[in-house]
């Protein structure tokens, strides 16, 4: 019988081995772990432009040959020679507006017809929500959206992730005039001060992340008019 000392160096021996083995995998499936976060977050990028396919090399073609990725800062103007994937969303937003770098996609669509992707981020019942949500060239017109989350609950919050909630903000704007007043998520009894162009149809029994997504939307798009407008004036 094996003396308690034995025991003792055994497992040492084995949880050093099995943490060093752990450690070489990690390192070894980091590039095919990073590959697929990239995969991952174009794939959404161009669902928010009504672009559902699944397969990765289609995803990496139509990317490449139809977004542009910028970086702005405060005031609108882009800035050259900064990498949009370096830039973490969360962190961002925490920061004072006028210190704020923003990430911005521009797809080119059929015909030519440009389309201008906001990335978002949020806070839910449990936990983040986040997403992305496309302009188009007019600067007021909602084209798609796309919306997920980390660990909102199955059947309620969760609904922001499918496609018939994202769905109803096809056609929505984001103006009333001059004036930015987003798109509102709201129960189908709660009244807003604008017409049905401005509202979605909140989750039934998700009001928090409803209320979360709501104002998600409005905190992150707001911060892109200066360019818009930029654009708009050329």
């Amino acid at each position: 019988m094996h003396s308690n000392r034995y025991t003792f160096i055994y497992a040492i021996v084995l949880s050093v081995i099995t943490a060093v083995l752990l450690a070489f995998a990690s390192e070894g499936f980091r590039p095919l772990q990073e590959a697929n976060i990239a995969l991952d977050k174009k794939t959404n990028i161009l669902r928010s432009v009504r672009q559902y396919t699944t397969q990765r090399a289609e995803i990496e073609q139509i990317y490449q040959e139809r977004v542009r990725e910028i970086v702005l800062d405060a005031q609108g103007n882009e800035r050259a020679g900064v990498d949009a994937n370096a830039v973490v969303l969360k962190d961002e937003v925490a920061r004072p507006a006028a210190e704020r770098q923003l990430p911005l996609y521009e797809y080119t669509g059929e015909g030519g017809k440009k389309y201008y992707i906001v990335p978002m981020q949020g806070v839910g019942l449990w936990g983040p929500i986040w997403g992305y949500i496309s302009i188009e060239s007019d600067f007021n017109t909602v084209f798609g959206s796309y919306f997920d989350h980390k660990s909102e609950t199955p059947g309620l919050g969760a609904e922001i992730a499918e496609k018939s909630f994202q769905q109803q903000f096809e056609g929505k704007k984001i103006m009333e005039g001059d004036k930015f007043v987003s798109v509102y998520v709201v129960k189908k009894t709660d009244k807003i001060p604008y017409g049905p162009e401005h509202r979605v149809d909140g989750i039934s029994g998700g009001t928090i992340t409803s209320r979360g997504t709501d104002v998600m939307i409005k905190n992150c798009v707001e911060p892109y008019l200066a360019y818009f407008e930029k654009l708009r004036n050329q």
